[in-house]
């Protein structure tokens, strides 16, 4: 009997017959398992405390009804706390926007590239120099060179397609996800 006592404590059979290695291993699985579950049970909290709120989640995204827009002008809707300016443009806006050559443009991009239907551009309102709000949207405001939206603080000038032409802005004004919910309203975000 001794011996088999010996035996077991060196990882042997012991006295009963069983290997006591097994015991040990359920005892560390179960362990180890336990230990797991506590560290899930507490970053779980941590991990949804990171989520947005509900009034973050309500302000992004918005439906903007477009069928009041004449042809020619623009209105500016806020999304994320940012201006956005939804533009009916107009044949001749489309027409000059589709013209450009896009190797001559700083930050190349097709007009098709930029818009969902030909007659209707939304792009958000932040300059990409320095987040000015690029002024275009009033038939009475200074629209640049190229008939777009002009930033009065550094000259900053974008065509009809919101595309970069003139002055610092490194980028073109971005164009958000947006999608037509129907032929009079426009889901951005």
């Amino acid at each position: 009997m001794a011996d088999a006592a010996v035996r077991s404590d060196q990882g042997g059979v012991g006295a009963d017959g069983a290997d006591p290695g097994t015991r040990r291993d359920f005892l560390e699985l179960l362990a180890w398992s336990t230990m797991g579950v506590g560290a899930i049970s507490l970053a779980w909290p941590l991990v949804a405390s990171m989520n947005p709120s509900a009034d973050v989640l309500a302000v992004s995204s918005t439906e903007v009804k477009i069928d009041g827009i004449p042809e020619g002008s623009a209105i500016t809707v806020t999304w994320r706390g940012s201006p956005v300016f939804v533009r009916h443009r107009t044949a001749q806006e489309i027409q000059e926007a589709e013209a450009v050559d896009v190797s001559t443009l700083r930050d190349p991009q097709t007009d098709e590239e930029r818009v969902e239907k030909p007659e209707w551009l939304v792009v958000v309102g932040v300059c990409t120099h320095l987040g000015c709000v690029p002024v275009g949207n009033r038939p009475t405001d200074n629209r640049g060179e190229f008939g777009g939206w002009f930033c009065p603080c550094h000259g900053s000038q974008f065509d009809t397609s919101g595309r970069i032409r003139k002055g610092p802005a490194p980028l073109n004004l971005v164009v958000p996800a947006y999608a037509f919910e129907d032929d009079s309203t426009i889901s951005i975000g």
